[in-house]
């Protein structure tokens, strides 16, 4: 059953938490987005619970702790929770009293899942650019791409033949020296067609660039406008080739369904043919850079004439500013989290709390 979003307690305590947060606070002004964001998710909230049984913690509550945790960094609900109980500015924010108890972690954690079924992560971040005040500082016309990779929850050691036998198969006793054995990977070849890892079967080994070291990771895809700099969406896939040239078609497409042409710019890792003429055919300009080592660019003089190319290539970078918050501050570097689904919802409600923090400063510069 869906727990109530209400603050319990003014009425039995001497502490009010209003008046002890300052009024030019940061997060008073986050608070009034996401609450106006949380508010229009009222009915995909309702069909995730039972009518009957006995209350949970709220999913506005759930959401405003999880920005909480990604806004200062904290590394495990565990320490989320104890910070929240001591802590009356993140009671404030998150919507509990200064006399309620905080959760347990393991039932906040359990509660947290819930919200997967119901892909809340990008429905929250599209609620938030959905606010017509947020939505007068987003381009229509002009977007960036690019991907970055996510390491997975799970060691080179767990990278292991998808059809050799299992050690408890085969009577072997456990190795000496605890779980965390040695192991010499020298000579041995091993890649996602033969291999598989044992922790998290959804990692991919991949390998950023030549000469970089192979490790098992996912992909987190973003689409930025170019106006304001704000991720509009955000997706996450398993690490491959072609996996950020296929998230970018996917992400542009619904916005490519109006009268005139739309931009979108793209490192050199965009610029292959089939991408190149995908995006004309969806009358969508490639204004991606060209890629000239040792081949031919698919990107011509027919494109990079015109001076808006130009300014596409200069914006198109602020993305990474994104990409490095979402991985240092909100923890993304390394997931906690196993699997897609658990990865993405974590690297989408990121982005999410990426716009939130630029948003104040950006609703109150003079337009």
């Amino acid at each position: 059953m869906r727990g109530g979003d209400d603050r319990t307690g003014e009425l039995f305590s001497y502490v009010d938490l209003e008046a002890r947060v300052r009024a030019d606070h940061p997060l008073r002004s986050i608070r009034a987005i996401v609450n106006e964001g949380l508010a229009t998710l009222e009915r995909d909230f309702a069909v995730l619970y039972s009518p009957i049984g006995r209350p949970s913690i709220a999913p506005e509550k759930l959401l405003r702790a999880m920005l909480l945790q990604a806004f200062y960094s904290i590394r495990s609900e565990r320490q989320l929770m104890e910070r929240l109980e001591y802590d009356l500015l993140f009671r404030w924010f998150v919507g509990i009293g200064v006399d309620d108890p905080a959760w347990d972690h393991s039932v906040f954690s359990k509660n947290r899942d819930r919200l997967l079924e119901g892909d809340i992560a990008a429905k929250f971040l599209a609620a938030v650019l959905a606010q017509p005040r947020v939505k007068k500082l987003l381009s229509t016309d002009h977007f960036s791409v690019d991907g970055t990779l996510i390491e997975a929850w799970a060691s080179m050691k767990s990278f292991k033949p998808k059809d050799g036998p299992k050690p408890e198969d085969r009577g072997d006793e456990p190795p000496a020296g605890g779980r965390n054995v040695e192991a010499n990977f020298h000579g041995e070849r091993r890649s996602n067609a033969t291999h598989a890892s044992t922790t998290d079967a959804d990692a991919r080994l991949y390998r950023k660039g030549s000469g970089k070291e192979a490790k098992l990771c996912f992909i987190g895809h973003g689409l930025m406008e170019n106006r304001s700099g704000l991720l509009v969406e955000a997706c996450l896939t398993p690490a491959d080739g072609h996996a950020e040239r296929i998230a970018a078609l996917h992400m542009i497409e619904p916005r490519a369904d109006r009268p005139r042409a739309i931009t979108l710019g793209g490192d050199k890792g965009f610029d292959a043919e089939d991408f190149v003429n995908e995006l004309r055919a969806m009358q969508v300009t490639p204004h991606v850079a060209q890629n000239t080592s040792g081949r031919r660019s698919a990107i011509d003089g027919r494109t990079t004439r015109h001076a808006g190319y130009g300014a596409s290539q200069r914006i198109r970078k602020r993305i990474e500013e994104a990409f490095g918050w979402i991985k240092t501050v909100a923890g993304q570097a390394k997931t906690k989290f196993r699997g897609v689904a658990r990865v993405g919802f974590a690297f989408t409600f990121a982005a999410a709390a990426y716009n939130l923090v630029r948003l104040p400063k950006l609703l109150e510069a003079p337009t």
